[in-house]
């Protein structure tokens, strides 16, 4: 970890810094420990700048360098906060060395924002396992969450366009219960993220049929089923991969090992298949004037299947919203995962979350009860 300097209170570019405050939504950027660096972070704020009017910011980094980056944006004038703060965290810092010594670097220091009510949500390109770890310590998790999860959108042929799935990589196990709370929080993501009014949960597996998978993976289909109703979605039952990209589902419940390898796989997909239509578009001059004829066409695949326009994972199960933006994000990436933080934000969505967890928590005790009460568990 980079050495780090104790970060000021307020190195203030002029803004107010309350979220929500006179109908604006303040976001809390770590401009650090991205592949690009901060250019890439300020500039991505920018964009997102010009299309959010109500949008503000809180950007932690190295106090010098980041006056000059802003300055030279003049969309982020007087909407942005500049809290100094020295300290990197990079990716090969390991969780546990971050929560011991992190304290002043641009990661821990964007996370307090959200913590001491400064910002709404927080976004960064830092290091995955760090960031979860000083989210968990810093907004600790919500009453009835054993394991948070990220979430991420899967492009698909679903009206809303995308699937929601979780866990995508903040923890590669998950015990039955941790897969319904899973289901809980993702039908919560899809209902307010994606307005999807009865989302349709699907748990990942090798098979669609009942006797296929791991024991645990019967267990969880068998708690989704009973706990569908206080979660407010429907059990699909289990799905496949191919399922992914497809109608089936609106949430696709699975553990971070299983997940984390499907989405990395998804991602490197589209970028052969977008590397592919360049060249095969490329050669001779048929072939080029074939792709002018289908230019509008390919613009629509290529945002449909561009893993930077859907950048962005959720944390689920926090007291606090935090986005995860892919480490080698350039601005549109960036830009993607700070309109996706904006949005939550703007939709209360961590509240509702708040409020659907501890429903289904309280149901889920209740129904064990009763099982209990009437024998049926010894």
């Amino acid at each position: 970890m980079a050495p780090a300097r104790d970060p000021a209170a307020d190195g203030s570019t002029g803004g107010d810094s309350s979220p929500r405050a006179d109908g604006k939504v303040v976001i809390s950027v770590d401009a650090m420990g991205g592949d690009l660096g901060p250019a890439a972070v300020v500039a991505g704020m920018a964009i997102c700048a010009q299309s959010t009017p109500a949008i503000h910011f809180i950007v932690h980094g190295p106090e010098p360098e980041l006056l000059r980056l802003v300055a030279r944006r003049p969309v982020l004038a007087g909407r942005t906060t500049i809290c100094h703060a020295g300290g990197v965290v990079t990716m090969d810092d390991k969780p546990s060395q971050v929560m011991r010594h992190g304290k002043g670097t641009s990661m821990w220091s964007t996370i307090d924002s959200v913590e001491n009510g400064q910002a709404a949500a927080a976004v960064s390109c830092g290091n995955t396992g760090a960031l979860m770890a000083v989210s968990m310590l810093r907004l600790r998790k919500l009453p009835g969450v054993n394991r948070p999860a990220i979430a991420c959108l899967w492009p698909s042929k679903n009206p809303q366009g995308y699937n929601v799935m979780l866990d995508v990589g903040a923890d590669i196990r998950a015990d039955p219960s941790d897969l319904l709370a899973y289901a809980m929080m993702g039908a919560a993501y899809a209902r307010d993220g994606l307005s999807v009014a009865r989302p349709r949960v699907g748990l990942l597996n090798v098979g669609t049929e009942e006797h296929k998978g791991r024991a645990e993976l019967k267990e969880a289909g068998d708690l989704l089923a009973r706990h569908a109703a206080a979660g407010g979605f429907d059990y699909a039952g289990f799905i496949e991969g191919g399922d992914l990209p497809g109608s089936r589902v609106d949430v696709i419940v699975t553990d971070g090992f299983t997940g984390n390898i499907a989405l990395k796989t998804g991602e490197g997909t589209a970028r052969f298949v977008g590397d592919s239509l360049k060249d095969a578009f490329s050669v001779g001059i048929m072939s080029r004037f074939a792709a002018l004829l289908a230019l509008r066409s390919l613009r629509r695949l290529q945002m449909r299947i561009d893993p930077r326009r859907v950048n962005g994972g959720v944390f689920l199960g926090l007291n606090g919203t935090v986005v995860k933006s892919h480490g080698a994000s350039d601005e549109t990436g960036v830009s993607a995962a700070i309109s996706l933080a904006a949005r939550l934000a703007l939709s209360a969505f961590q509240d509702r979350l708040a409020a659907r967890v501890a429903t289904a928590a309280q149901a889920g005790q209740d129904a064990t009860a009763s099982q209990v009460g009437n024998g049926n568990i010894e």
